[in-house]
């Protein structure tokens, strides 16, 4: 389904006033879009993974029912905050069954159109532990690379949704890519590490 970009902007400020009904019309908006990223998180996860991209994206969507509107302002930057919520779901999926089988399994398969580690396997709950330690250590930095890495956003989009240049997101990606390769690789396993040193 494709709405002038007129029509989202509305159903956007309609939701971000707390119109649930604006939400559900949305959906089915960017749902394809979100689908496409729900399938590259799940083939990044384990082949044997039980959420389908369906699933992934019908949960998302269960989450932004009961919380509070996201501050979205386009198109590409509501897509965004929907695949960050993927995100939090593979990651709670994954504490739950990593506690329940008391031993890490969730990796990753990241590779350069990523902008991290070539073909590494990367644990998920490592990963999202050194995303949380960097938006606390650089708020900017942590959007950026939720914008980029998880929502798919271009460096011009991501930008546009900050409110500042290009060349500074692509400045903050190229650090924030590089620190977080360091910190995934010193916490392979996704151990619990002190948040908000330094």
């Amino acid at each position: 389904m494709s709405l002038p970009p007129q029509t989202v902007g509305g159903l956007l400020a309609k939701y971000r006033a707390g119109d649930k009904e604006a939400l559900q019309a949305l959906i089915p908006v960017v749902y394809d879009e979100l689908r496409v990223r729900a399938r590259r998180y799940l083939r990044m996860e384990r082949p044997d993974h039980t959420l389908q991209s369906a699933d992934l994206v019908h949960e998302a969507y269960m989450r932004l029912l009961v919380q509070s509107p996201a501050a979205a302002q386009d198109r590409g930057h509501f897509v965004a905050i929907a695949a960050k919520l993927m995100r939090q779901i593979l990651v709670d999926h994954a504490r739950s069954r990593r506690t329940a089988k008391r031993g890490p399994e969730y990796k990753l398969e990241l590779d350069e159109a990523h902008g991290l580690p070539h073909k590494e396997a990367i644990d998920i709950i490592a990963l999202d532990d050194a995303l949380t330690t960097l938006s606390r250590r650089d708020p900017q930095q942590g959007k950026i690379v939720e914008m980029r890495f998880f929502g798919g956003l271009s460096v011009e989009e991501a930008a546009d949704v900050l409110g500042i240049s290009a060349a500074t997101v692509k400045r903050d990606w190229s650090v924030a890519r590089a620190w977080l390769t360091r910190e995934v690789r010193s916490n392979p396993h996704g151990t619990d590490k002190a948040v908000g040193a330094g």
